[in-house]
Parts: C-alpha cells; structure tokens; sequence
C-alpha cells in the first residue's frame, strides 16, 4: 500500500514520523508544508494543492497530520467516487485524535485509521453506519476479499437494508469461510440479495447486487508507442474468447520499462484496477515454464513479459499463454480466491 503522509508543523512532523513508524511494512513517504524545524523530514517545494492532486493520482492512501479544515479544503477539488479516491486520514498535529476521512470502505480508510490509532496511541474516529452500528459492511467484505463492487447504488441500498434490519439474501458460486454476519441470510432467492459469481449477469434475486471476483490478472507487453484503443481492442478481444467478463480483471502488469506506456496505463484504467510494473530481475526470478523469445529478450531482458507479469501480479496459473496482435503481447493468469466474512 502507498501511503503519503504530509505535515503543516514541527509538532506535526514528529507525529508524522511515529505514524510512518506505525505503518511498517508499507511504501510510506513522509514530507511538509513549513517553514519550522521538521526533524530531518523532506519539505515540498510545490504548493499544498499542488502536492495533493498529485498524490489522488499516485497513493492509496493520504495522511494529512494537521487541521481537518486544512485537509478538507486540499481534497475538495480532487474528490470523485468512493470506488477511485484513495482513503484519506486526518490525524491533528499531537496525535491525539485518529480521523477516517474519505474512502472509509472501498478504500480501506476506516482500517488504515485503526491501524495508526493502535500504533501511535490515539483515538479512532470512524463515523460510517454500518461500524458504528456494529453490522454487515458489504464494501469492506467485497474490498477485503477482492471482489468487484459492479453497483455503488445497490452497495448503498444493502447498507440501508441491514441497518433497518430488511431481508439481505446472499448467494455464492465460491465456499465462504466463517460465520455469515448479522443482517445477512445465506438464500438463493428474495426480494433482495447479493450474487457472487464469475457471471457478472446472473440474478437470482428480485434485485440482485453482483459482486464479481477480480481472480484475472492481465500481463502484457507492446511496441513503443501502441494506440491505447488497439491495446484495449486486443485484450477485450481475448478476454472474449476464454468467456472472461472484463470485471474479473484484478490487475494489468509489463515490466518496468513500459511504465510511462500510455497503452498500459490506459489499460490498467479501462479494467478500474491496479497497474504493476516489475524489473526484468524481479521477472526473470519466477520458477516455471514460459514462452521465450531471444528477441524480446535482447530489448527488456526478460524472454516473455506479458506470462511473466500476469503471473507474478498475483501469483496463480496462466489460463492464456502468450497471444500476439501486431507487436502486442498478452497473457491471462487465474488465482483461486478464498472467501470469508
């Protein structure tokens, strides 16, 4: 997880260190905004909002260590959808409260501000309904278990309904581990409920909310300068023929030399999913059997990138070996997920 923190005062950057601390094992990096004595932190030399647009696109997560007027001032402009917008956590300069800002659910914001309360010693403030009622979260259960949200309306019409104690039926094509939560009923009809299936159009309930596992990874490789819309024509057009539905696709990855590649990074936009970039080494390392090509090879220094990188995303097994469209490489890998509340 990429987590961007950002300070305004000298007490803030001493809480911004401790929360970096905090959240060891993460891509942390902490800066500032002042003119104060910052501890050895690295100060901005662009504006606030300058700094905040670029993080919405970049980070998954942004720490404001400050006001939450501050914060809510720099977000405003950049704020989309709950489903894109990177969690976001407000925490005052002295570390004594731990705020759940934007993105609580999808984007892991309520968690990440448990995280860093338990690690810093402040207190959590999460406001959401469903937590602080103690139910079902639907948003949570889909992040948390890699499944696609297809409806943000019919997400919110499950919360309402657990809250009001209505009838949430829920039906999965996969075995869920645990006990099934209060609010929901394990049914394969109903006025209303929830479908897991790799079939994103199956609907076994009068109102059926899909959620749809993200188990495909996409690897791929191209020429310099490949036309996005011949990039996203082609993988569509695999996809196709395996009967793959494009919200199974968890993720798009090449190696690191395509990371400015415009058809891959639209790709990766298209599919609403993360976009991976591997070094040759990292890519080279992996065990198994794959395609090779010395030509390849001789330009990125790994003989197949687009099998390499599907598998390496994620881990799993290649359902698609290496396909070739006019100087585009693509190849499918599956994982197996395993569910629980």
């Amino acid at each position: 997880m990429r987590i961007s923190i950002i300070a305004f005062t000298a007490n803030g950057c001493r809480t911004a260190i401790r929360v970096a601390e905090a959240l060891e094992g993460e891509d942390v990096s902490v800066q500032c905004k002042t003119t104060h004595d910052v501890d050895g932190v690295d100060r901005i030399r662009c504006t606030s909002d300058q700094w905040t647009r670029d993080r919405f696109a970049d980070s998954d997560a942004i720490v404001f260590v400050g006001a939450t007027g501050i914060a809510v001032r720099l977000i405003a402009p950049y704020v989309k959808s709950k489903d894109v917008d990177p969690a976001v956590v407000c925490i005052d300069e002295h570390g004594r409260f731990t705020i759940a800002l934007l993105s609580g659910h999808i984007g892991g914001c309520n968690k990440l501000a448990s995280r860093i309360a338990a690690g810093i010693g402040s207190t959590p403030v999460v406001t959401t309904a469903t937590d602080i009622n103690g139910k079902f979260s639907v948003d949570v259960f889909a992040t948390e278990n890699k499944l696609r949200i297809t409806s943000l309306l019919e997400a919110q019409t499950t919360s309402s309904r657990v809250l009001a104690d209505r009838f949430v039926g829920l039906s999965s094509e996969i075995p869920i581990e645990g006990d099934v939560p209060r609010g929901v009923t394990m049914a394969d009809s109903g006025e209303f409920g929830i479908r897991i299936s790799r079939d994103p159009t199956e609907h076994p309930f009068d109102d059926t909310f899909n959620l749809v596992p993200m188990d495909i990874s996409v690897g791929v490789g191209c020429k310099r300068g490949t036309d996005p819309a011949r990039m996203r024509e082609f993988v569509r057009k695999v996809l196709e023929e395996e009967g793959i539905a494009p919200e199974r696709v968890g993720s798009v990855s090449s190696v690191d030399l395509k990371s400015d590649e415009r058809a891959v990074l639209e790709l990766a936009t298209e599919f609403r999913c993360p976009v991976m970039f591997f070094s040759a080494e990292e890519l080279m390392s992996l065990e198994g059997k794959f395609s090779s090509s010395s030509f390849v090879r001789s330009v990125t220094a790994v003989d197949c990138v687009c099998e390499r990188s599907a598998v390496k995303a994620r881990g799993g097994r290649l359902i698609r070996r290496k396909t070739v469209s006019d100087g585009m490489t693509v190849a499918l890998c599956m994982t197996d997920l395993e569910l629980r509340f």
